[in-house]
């Protein structure tokens, strides 16, 4: 049995099927975390979506920014951007089904076990590793729960930027769905920026990448997280795992497997690369 852990798949059915069949992977055997943002950006979202669900409980992924637009145009009746590549979920037949499997999935995952945890962008320096599993669980509360429906019509905004344990409401679930799905930036108090999503050497030099910030304060466990393509897969730490190497821009599917740290990866059939 091996456990393996895929960035940020964004639609690449053929790239995810490639690296299926690269690990050998057996559903009766093997599990699969995936680091959120199944969708958007690449061409094949609905393909990715109904292969991860038909995974059952071969495969968990969290919850990232992609997953959580998706539900807020299903959901909260937000509009399509130009940049979507998802229209085909928004029709499809089974759309409810698909929906409903993606508010059960969860923000973060831990195994001590295996020694690792895992949420789409990160877990803050400002939060302990405890902390970041009970917000995440009390987020997760909201979006399965009976209110979803006003999470998601609301769920849009960068404010508040800054945690405060006294965050009530939309307040406080929109400050935890940004640090745990799109945070990149930080300062030393946990104040986010949300405006550079470039290379960290092009970053203003007023903040931090997060994880830089996190490998100050270490967690027990190894942390994975995608979301930030333009660092390349790389950080600062060998305990912070970037696993989001920018397949749907043109270069790689990265997988990890926990139990030997071992890499495995595919090259994106595109050959289109922005960050070149």
């Amino acid at each position: 049995m091996a456990t393996y852990a895929i960035g940020d798949v964004q639609g690449c059915y053929v790239e995810l099927c490639g690296l299926l069949e690269k690990i050998d992977f057996d559903g009766n055997r093997d599990r699969l975390w995936f680091l959120g943002d199944l969708v958007n950006r690449g061409p094949a979202s609905l393909e990715v979506l109904r292969l991860v669900r038909s995974l059952g409980d071969a495969a968990v992924t969290v919850l990232g920014n992609h997953d959580l637009h998706l539900l807020a145009i299903h959901i909260g009746g937000h509009k399509l951007t130009r940049t979507d590549t998802f229209s085909d979920v928004l029709a499809a037949d089974d759309i409810g089904d698909i929906a409903d499997w993606l508010r059960q999935q969860p923000f973060l995952v831990r195994d001590d076990e295996l020694g690792y945890v895992m949420a789409h962008a990160g877990i803050p320096h400002i939060w302990s590793l405890e902390k970041a599993e009970l917000l995440a669980r009390e987020l997760e509360t909201i979006v399965r729960g009976d209110g979803h429906v006003a999470f998601f019509e609301t769920m849009y905004g960068n404010k508040p930027d800054l945690w405060n344990d006294n965050l009530v409401g939309m307040d406080r679930w929109r400050a935890i769905t940004n640090y745990l799905t799109r945070m990149r930036l930080i300062d030393e108090r946990g104040r986010l920026d949300f405006s550079h999503k470039g290379a960290v050497d092009d970053a203003p030099p007023e903040w931090t990448p997060w994880y830089e910030m996190r490998a100050d304060n270490p967690l027990r466990l190894k942390l994975l997280f995608g979301h930030w393509a333009a660092i390349e897969g790389h950080t600062s730490s060998r305990e912070i795992l970037a696993l989001d190497t920018g397949c749907v821009w043109g270069r790689e599917l990265t997988a990890i497997c926990l139990e030997s740290g071992e890499f495995i990866r595919v090259l994106s059939s595109e050959q289109a690369n922005p960050y070149a």
